[in-house]
């Protein structure tokens, strides 16, 4: 189970490769769509950082997803983004193999402060996923605003959303 995860995963993150491929760094770092006047470059950075949470606590068993890094290089630097997201491929295709037959310790701010929930390894990937995806349907609002088009199956859009009430990118 944990492989197909991981496979899934590293086949969404490769979307996001491919969208910054397909993109010059003006547009990466367009801050001009409203309403909340961020950049594509800005969600991609904010994805990552929700791996980046999992992969730095999974050791301790205390991932604290409100210990975003932030880290601007990734969000104004698309050269630098695409090394991370390879980074974090590299380093979930080495989680194949490790035991994690316990409840992980997972934190986030549901709005009322901090909590601790109790997770397997492959719920909060699972969950990262998703909220790539939602990031990615964002970024599509972003780039038909723009009026840049990038052919990218199945980008931003759950798996579970039927093939043919997908539109756009």
């Amino acid at each position: 189970m944990r492989a197909t995860v991981i496979a899934a995963i590293n086949k969404n993150l490769s979307n996001a490769i491919s969208l910054i491929d397909a993109i010059d760094s003006d547009i990466y770092t367009n801050v001009t769509v409203a309403p909340y006047y961020s950049s594509i470059g800005s969600h991609i950075r904010h994805a990552m950082d929700f791996f980046d949470c999992i992969i730095n606590g999974l050791q301790s068993n205390n991932i604290d997803l409100t210990a975003r890094k932030r880290d601007e290089v990734i969000s104004t630097n698309p050269e630098a983004a695409k090394e991370h997201i390879y980074g974090i491929q590299q380093k979930l295709a080495s989680f194949a193999d490790v035991n994690t037959d316990y409840l992980l310790h997972v934190t986030d701010n549901l709005g009322d402060g901090k909590v601790t929930i109790m997770y397997t390894l492959e719920s909060i990937l699972a969950q990262a996923n998703t909220h790539a995806t939602h990031h990615y349907a964002i970024i599509s609002y972003m780039l038909s605003t723009l009026q840049v088009n990038v052919e990218i199956p199945g980008f931003g859009y759950n798996p579970s959303t039927p093939v043919p009430k997908r539109e756009g990118i």
